[in-house]
């Protein structure tokens, strides 16, 4: 009797791929058939009566990294420095309630939970509009100045409106990912550390941080993704003085300049898979550095 051949599979057995079909093909049909559509798009010919006219060019790849003004590159510019400050405030902010979320032993933990996943179950349209009444020229904030004798502020249609709005926009997705991190820290490694002599300072930067880095990395890079593509909240509180790609890419949709939309979308979104990237690959070698 011969053994069976060690690549042979058991009747009924499929191979492994089959088991990821069904996963390989939502992620064609709604990733990679999208980007393959944009990617064509935006070497079309651009048309303001139509999507586009029949040809091929690199016109609009040239217009968009060849003008003289610096337009685009002043967009693409704010664009990222605005994604980057949200990013950090994201950290500074989400940080110390991930921290108290994973190490609380409160009754109330799950109250607390559920308040960080609240704004996720609104709308952003609706929470814009929310931060609309509150930060609005005649919103409830500067109405309570006035009725105290104080100037108002200006507190909307500036980066300031927008900055804050994002920022509780998208703080669930830096507290999820620090959280989980935080609770896979044994409390006894701090306990060694002020054992040991190390103040609160010393023990967080030594110890808590460097532990932790994983969670940054991810909420950092799901922040700063988000932010490089936000569109509504920019619009609706910005009220077109906060110029981002994302919302001159829909000004050109609505013009029909849809190729060269296009083409100012791929770039946005490589250069902001190149930050991603870089910034993986540094955090990762500080992660390593530590271990």
């Amino acid at each position: 009797m011969t053994a069976p051949s060690p690549t042979a599979r058991p009747p009924g057995v499929r191979p492994r791929w089959l088991l990821a079909a069904p996963v390989l093909v939502t992620v064609a049909a709604l990733i990679v058939v999208p980007y393959v559509n944009i990617l064509v798009m935006s070497f079309r010919v651009p048309s303001t009566t139509k999507p586009y006219l029949p040809g091929f060019t690199f016109g609009n790849y040239t217009k968009a990294l060849a003008d003289p003004d610096f337009f685009y590159f002043e967009l693409l510019f704010d664009t990222l420095r605005l994604a980057l400050t949200i990013t950090f405030l994201c950290l500074v902010v989400a940080y110390p309630v991930a921290f108290h979320l994973a190490r609380t032993t409160s009754r109330w933990k799950g109250v607390l939970y559920a308040l960080v996943l609240s704004p996720l179950l609104v709308g952003v349209v609706i929470r814009s509009f929310g931060w609309i009444i509150l930060l609005a020229n005649n919103g409830l904030i500067n109405q309570s100045l006035k009725a105290w004798g104080m100037a108002p502020l200006p507190l909307m249609y500036n980066e300031f409106g927008v900055v804050l709005a994002l920022v509780h926009v998208f703080l669930p997705f830096m507290i999820l990912p620090l959280m989980g991190a935080i609770q896979g820290i044994d409390p006894r490694l701090e306990e060694a550390a002020r054992s040991l002599g190390a103040g609160p300072a010393k023990v967080f930067w030594r110890v808590l941080f460097p532990l932790s880095m994983p969670g940054v990395q991810s909420g950092c890079i799901l922040v700063f993704v988000l932010s490089c593509g936000a569109y509504v909240t920019p619009a609706l509180l910005g009220a077109g003085r906060v110029h981002t790609m994302t919302t001159e890419v829909i000004t050109l949709l609505d013009q029909f300049l849809w190729p060269f939309g296009a083409a100012l979308a791929l770039i946005l979104s490589v250069v902001g898979l190149a930050a991603v990237a870089i910034y993986a690959r540094l955090s990762g070698r500080l992660m390593r550095g530590l271990a």
